[in-house]
């Protein structure tokens, strides 16, 4: 689904505002007409969740009536116009002038109605939604799941089965959209890398499914590309050769500006511009590959959560927190667990933020009927296919997941001590690879993958084209024990690799943490139990080439149904506090990612720890820089250089001249080369390899000059 736009042939009339609201706990509104007006409205702030504007709606999940009036500007006549609800959380139903329009189940993703020849012009109109966000078990997420682990341990208020507040309302904006009578209606962009060019591959729908001509404009740095478009049955397909691409990556995300246009006997009748990213992913051995280069995902599980806006659009709040990923040293994370918002998808691209974009099916399990189970499936299905339909032109997201913890019933069964059901696992295996299945079908240049409940069965993670897992031993086993969950972990990820033989992402790792408590030696719910976790996760991953992304949970601290294991009602792993305050473990990431030097005081405990400039993968250009600060006060003149050649992960120099040491990507004249493998390289700049012992075993290869070695020896 495209998003709306304003240009010179489509116009976009934003509702955001307040409206009229009132609550239906008896369901009475329908029948009594209250899509034409509300008995006793209040108002209230739209886009956000109502739980937490008003005293007496907090946890308030029943059907609630939102109206409000608005003209229909008279230049929209001739136009076809369509009414679009960003979010409404969980189901909706909307009337215009009081007809029924439709109605759409599943928060987080987007929906349209066209109200063309239902509009009324000169006078107000009516348009009324009601939602309602029953927590049911047959519903995607589900909740009040009768009987099993959760209704025996872990039973929350409201009673969910995930780890989040229900928040309801309409959470993202409400617009009015004109287009012409003939529209674009869909755009599809994939990109291949071609040697020095990029491909970009163009599939255009336009609304009258017939024939017609169009045309495709790339403009970017200097370049701009045209083709023509001959549309049959609606369709019509192009693609453009890019000389020497800018691509789109962590360092340089750089957009291209693709604007398509409908002609008709040479006039434009209809365009729409986007911007788009050259870029692939692909998983390659061990290895996920941005461009053809190893990366390593550094970044967070987060949530849509913030006081009073509860799920709803909070633009500074995007705005802050891509600056906080930024400061922290972070590339990445996942839209945990839904869609965020199409504003949040348009910042990554901008700011270079890959993304795992997650399906609403968070805490899925396949007890019950066959009914039950297919019902919830087809759900799964439609929404992830309004997923990929909504964000697949995103260069920021480079994969899919379909889901997050399916709950395996033997595990458990086997927790209370009950009769394990074979067939029940292969249910859930069956489930997940026919969503897996769809996401490769519908977007066949992303991988697909799912985040596997801590002890899921690995024939489960085999089906992800890369195994995420998440795991907190030593906060919900093995708590307090961080030597033994170090050892657990190291002997787990190993295990999983040696049957999977899939690069792994750690999706979850993390420990509750009350914003101010300490603790010396660490325990449990101290920020200084927090920073000690993270850092035995992350060591243990560093030993391990085949780990190729660490996601903490969380970003920030987050609402959450009340319950025992819930402060305040809140998850507390963040490393920032719910209105974005850093703990230390914040200060700890932003040392261990972007080589930074924490402002605050830290206990001699955490600060004297040995700070790993390049614990991954991509971290080597910023060890190469750190090498060249290094060099300051240094000169040579003529100017000499180090090449460093490293098997999957490119050529880099440091070149020493009249001003000190700097760092250049890419191939050149050198005085010696240092040639190794990405494996050694991590260990080499992480003080876990001798460069003399690696030089004398083979592992690290120099030619040219000798003295190279005594400087190797002396930067690291």
């Amino acid at each position: 689904m495209l998003y709306p736009q304003q240009n010179d042939v489509r116009d976009v009339l934003d509702l955001s505002g307040f409206w009229a609201f009132q609550l239906d706990p008896e369901e009475i509104g329908e029948r009594s007409g209250w899509f034409n007006g509300l008995p006793a409205p209040r108002m209230i702030a739209v886009p956000g969740s109502w739980n937490e504007q008003f005293q007496d709606t907090r946890d308030y999940l029943g059907l609630a009536w939102y109206l409000r009036e608005t003209y229909i500007p008279r230049g929209w006549r001739g136009q076809r116009i369509f009414l679009r609800v960003g979010s409404a959380n969980y189901a909706a139903k909307v009337w215009i002038n009081g007809t029924f329009l439709g109605e759409h189940q599943g928060g987080h993703l987007p929906f349209a109605f066209e109200i063309t020849d239902r509009v009324r012009w000169g006078e107000p109109n009516v348009i009324a939604i009601a939602v309602e966000n029953k927590l049911m078990s047959t519903r995607v997420p589900p909740g009040n799941v009768a009987g099993g682990i959760v209704d025996e341990f872990l039973r929350g208020y409201p009673s969910t089965n995930f780890d989040f507040f229900p928040y309801a309302g309409l959470h993202r904006p409400i617009v009015l959209y004109a287009v012409p009578p003939t529209h674009i209606e869909d755009v599809t962009v994939v990109t291949e890398i071609e040697g020095d060019n990029g491909l970009v591959s163009v599939t255009v729908v336009q609304s009258d499914g017939g024939g017609g001509e169009g045309r495709v404009i790339l403009r970017g740095e200097g370049v701009e590309l045209g083709a023509s478009l001959s549309f049959a049955e609606g369709v019509a397909r192009t693609t453009l050769r890019v000389p020497y691409t800018r691509l789109w990556s962590l360092n340089d995300p750089y957009l291209y500006e693709l604007t398509i246009l409908l002609t008709q006997g040479g006039q434009i009748i209809d365009r729409y511009t986007l911007d788009i990213g050259i870029r692939t992913i692909r998983v390659d051995g061990d290895r996920l590959l941005l461009n053809g280069q190893p990366i390593f995902l550094k970044g967070f599980g987060k949530h849509e959560d913030f006081p009073i806006h509860g799920r709803g659009l909070n633009m500074p709040l995007i705005v802050k927190d891509y600056a906080l990923l930024k400061w922290v040293g972070a590339n990445s994370y996942r839209t945990s667990h839904y869609p965020y918002s199409e504003e949040a998808m348009f910042m990554a691209d901008r700011e270079g933020i890959l993304i795992i974009d997650e399906t609403p099916a968070v805490g899925l399990f396949f007890e019950g009927g066959e009914r039950d189970v297919q019902e919830r499936l087809a759900l799964c299905k439609r929404q992830l296919g309004e997923l990929i339909a909504r964000d697949k032109n995103h260069p920021s997201v480079i994969m899919w997941s379909v889901a997050n913890e399916p709950v395996p019933s033997n595990m458990i069964r086997r927790f209370l001590g009950g009769d394990v059901d074979e067939d029940k696992d292969a249910l859930g295996a069956s489930f997940l690879a026919e969503l897996l299945n769809l996401a490769r079908e519908l977007d066949p240049s992303r991988p697909a993958v799912f985040a596997s409940l801590m002890g899921g069965p690995p024939e489960w993670m085999a089906l992800s084209d890369v195994v995420c897992i998440n795991l907190y031993w030593g906060w919900y086993a093995q708590g307090g024990q961080l030597d033994m969950a170090a050892e657990t972990l190291a002997h787990m990820l190993d295990g999983l690799h040696e049957q999977l033989g899939k690069p792994i992402i750690l999706t979850e790792f993390g420990a509750d943490t009350v914003a101010g408590l300490h603790s010396d030696p660490p325990e449990m719910w101290s920020e200084e139990y927090q920073v000690e976790m993270l850092r035995r996760y992350l060591d243990v991953a560093a030993e391990r080439p085949f780990i190729v992304g660490m996601h903490v949970w969380n970003f920030a601290d987050f609402k959450t149904p009340q319950s025992t294991r819930r402060v305040g009602g809140l998850n507390l792993k963040g490393v920032f506090t719910r209105d974005r305050r850093p703990k230390m473990a914040a200060h700890f990431l932003r040392e261990r990612w972007a080589g930074a030097e924490a402002v605050t005081r830290k206990p001699e405990s955490i600060s004297s720890a040995p700070r790993d400039v390049t614990d991954e993968a991509p971290d080597f250009m910023d060890a190469l820089q750190r090498m060249a600060r290094k060099l300051e006060g240094i000169s040579a003149d003529p100017p000499t250089s180090v090449k460093f050649d490293v098997k999957g992960l490119g050529v880099y120099r440091l070149i020493i001249g009249p001003e000190g040491g700097r760092v250049e990507q890419g191939d050149g004249e050198a005085a010696v080369t240092i040639s190794m493998d990405m494996e050694e390289a991590i260990k080499l700049f992480t003080g876990k390899s001798n460069p003399v012992a690696a030089v004398m075993t083979g592992k690290i290869k120099i030619s040219g000059e000798i003295k190279a070695l005594m400087l190797l020896q002396q930067l690291l």
